[in-house]
């Protein structure tokens, strides 16, 4: 199955309230999960979409934060319980990897499983993971501490099959994989058959860019730029907006002007400071930046990429 599907497990900025947990989200790809950020209560909320730890292979941390990194140590304790049997590797700082090595050796001890750990430079652009069909690619944010983003980049498809053509022209087996990148199919006789004839268009690649924790910065938008669907930090409102880059955020406006500029087609604000009782009026300051698609993160929504 051929998806590419983002979890919010928790979207609220700082400390959990009964509104919002702390960040962390699962993206689906091909069957694989990977999570990005893991807050308290992470592994809950996990359980509660029914997403499976076995299928659970790379964690990435954007900061060092608590809300953005406590949760981690009970996740792999709890994966370690379950003997989770192949590797798991842990996108962080060099700190991050210390800390986690740390906390493990002393509530684990030996884990069931390979735990590895990829070192992230927080002051370039960095690929972490380049596959048959996807890149992630790290990016610098702009915080009071060093942080990263990340870019989901789905990798172009092949062509799509035309079953009942290729069976009529004879095209064996072996010879799909050609047609998928776009190859023209000649058969035995020498008889060329072009592959528009055999073949419809592949279905658009997907990418999704995940920055939070980062005041207003217009490097962001190099970083991102043409990317499809941006998750940006929208901690505060116009009425606050004094406070969002003294404490390394920004507004839902800035966010809005962040996709805009990029590119986007689709913006999800998030990382919501818990003194809203509503984030409704962040939608709409986003709004009068950006028009395209604007959806306000919450706990158990599932977004198709």
């Amino acid at each position: 199955m051929d998806n590419f599907r983002l979890n919010i497990l928790g979207c609220g900025s700082a400390t959990p309230s009964f509104r919002h947990q702390p960040s962390s989200q699962v993206i689906e790809h091909r069957q694989r999960l990977y999570m990005i950020d893991c807050g308290e209560g992470a592994q809950l909320q996990f359980m509660r979409m029914r997403l499976k730890m076995n299928r659970l292979n790379d964690i990435f941390i954007s900061h060092l934060h608590g809300d953005h990194f406590l949760g981690l140590p009970g996740l792999l304790s709890t994966m370690a319980l379950h003997e989770k049997g192949h590797s798991v590797t842990v996108h962080t700082f060099e700190r991050g990897a210390e800390l986690l090595r740390s906390m493990i050796d002393f509530i684990i001890g030996d884990t069931p499983f390979n735990l590895n750990f990829n070192i992230i430079d927080p002051t370039k652009r960095q690929v972490l993971i380049d596959d048959k069909g996807l890149t992630v690619t790290s990016f610098p944010l702009y915080h009071r501490v060093a942080a990263v983003g990340f870019l989901f980049a789905e990798k172009p498809k092949g062509r799509h099959i035309n079953g009942e053509m290729a069976r009529f022209h004879g095209v064996p087996n072996y010879a799909m994989e050609a047609l998928r990148r776009g190859e023209d199919f000649v058969k035995p006789d020498g008889t060329l058959i072009k592959n528009a004839l055999l073949t419809s268009d592949p279905s658009p690649s997907g990418s999704y860019a995940y920055c939070t924790d980062t005041m207003f910065d217009r490097r962001v938008v190099a970083s991102i730029r043409g990317v499809d669907t941006v998750f940006h930090d929208a901690t505060y409102g116009d009425s606050d907006a004094h406070l969002a880059a003294p404490r390394g955020h920004s507004t839902a406006r800035e966010a809005g002007e962040i996709a805009r500029r990029a590119g986007a087609r689709r913006l999800i604000l998030g990382h919501f400071s818990k003194r809203y009782t509503s984030e409704e009026m962040l939608g709409r300051q986003a709004a009068e930046e950006f028009s395209g698609d604007i959806i306000l993160a919450n706990e158990g929504l599932r977004i198709d990429l």
